[in-house]
């Protein structure tokens, strides 16, 4: 007898994935950074006011596992690391934009 392995999809609005993309303390302002330019890290720290470097990087870290963001290594003297909004990172541009328009 074999199993078959299911997975719970526990959410029952297909828009609860794309929040859940953005929710958190530093993402959608990490996002909306993104969507100006390329972003550095030491950069964000200086305009993130509040933000650390661990809380930072776990933040990237998932824009860039949930494939909205690309991590690129410059490896022009001083070597250093750049984040760009992906195709679908762009794709969301709109999405984005609309939400924070309901807030004004």
């Amino acid at each position: 007898m074999t199993t078959k392995k299911i997975e719970e999809n526990t959410e029952t609005c297909p828009a609860q994935t794309l929040l859940k993309l953005l929710s958190g303390k530093w993402k959608p302002e990490i996002f909306r950074l993104a969507v100006v330019g390329p972003l550095r890290f030491s950069s964000l720290l200086r305009q993130l006011e509040g933000s650390n470097k661990q809380t930072l990087a776990i933040a990237l870290k998932e824009l860039e596992e949930a494939g909205l963001l690309e991590k690129v290594t410059i490896k022009l003297k001083p070597l250093h690391i750049e984040y760009y909004l992906t195709e679908k990172g762009k794709t969301m541009i709109p999405v984005f934009l609309t939400l924070e328009a309901l807030v004004d």
